[in-house]
């Protein structure tokens, strides 16, 4: 259970997020629990990650901000192992480190910026750029298949429904 002073914080941090979106990542908390954010970092040109969506989750201990949260991702993406924490200076696998000025958007910008770097770490993992690129391909319809995904982020649900349409081969009718 959050503590009121990591309750207040992050709906602080949600707000400031509505207001000046930080540009390839959006984030939510679950609508029952404000501990468990989700977000979903678009890949940019000229990276191997174009055209990507990776979705993950940050997990803050009810102590936040004065403790760091835990930081997962769930799409396959050939940086990060799915599913598993990762260390970055600033997750929990780094209290030391940890500043309680961050916020929500700043770890996220830290995460993209080392997904974007070759540096291994806990969590981390060695592909292809040419594999990065086929994850990127296939995220967007291996995220619907989540079912907070599926809530948090309904917009690219039907934006992958509507991919799904635009490359369904019409069908031919033969008349004899």
């Amino acid at each position: 259970m959050a503590s009121a002073m990591a309750t207040k914080r992050l709906r602080k941090e949600y707000l400031a997020l509505q207001r000046n979106p930080v540009e390839n990542i959006r984030a939510a908390p679950l609508e029952k629990n404000i501990l468990e954010w989700h977000y979903v970092i678009t890949g940019t040109e000229g990276t191997p990650y174009e055209g990507g969506f990776y979705h993950g989750k940050l997990k803050f201990p009810p102590e936040y901000p004065m403790k760091p949260p835990s930081v997962i991702m769930c799409t396959p993406n050939g940086r990060f192992e799915i599913n598993r924490r990762i260390c970055l200076s600033m997750s929990d696998f780094h209290p030391e480190t940890w500043n309680p000025l961050w916020a929500v958007g700043s770890i996220l910008t830290g995460l993209y910026s080392f997904m974007l770097e070759d540096k291994i770490t806990t969590g981390s993992i060695q592909t292809t750029e040419e594999d990065k690129r086929a994850f990127a391909a296939g995220s967007l319809q291996y995220n619907c298949k989540d079912k907070n995904f599926r809530t948090l982020f309904a917009d690219l649900v039907e934006l992958q429904r509507e991919k799904e349409k635009a490359t369904k081969e019409p069908e031919i009718i033969v008349i004899d």
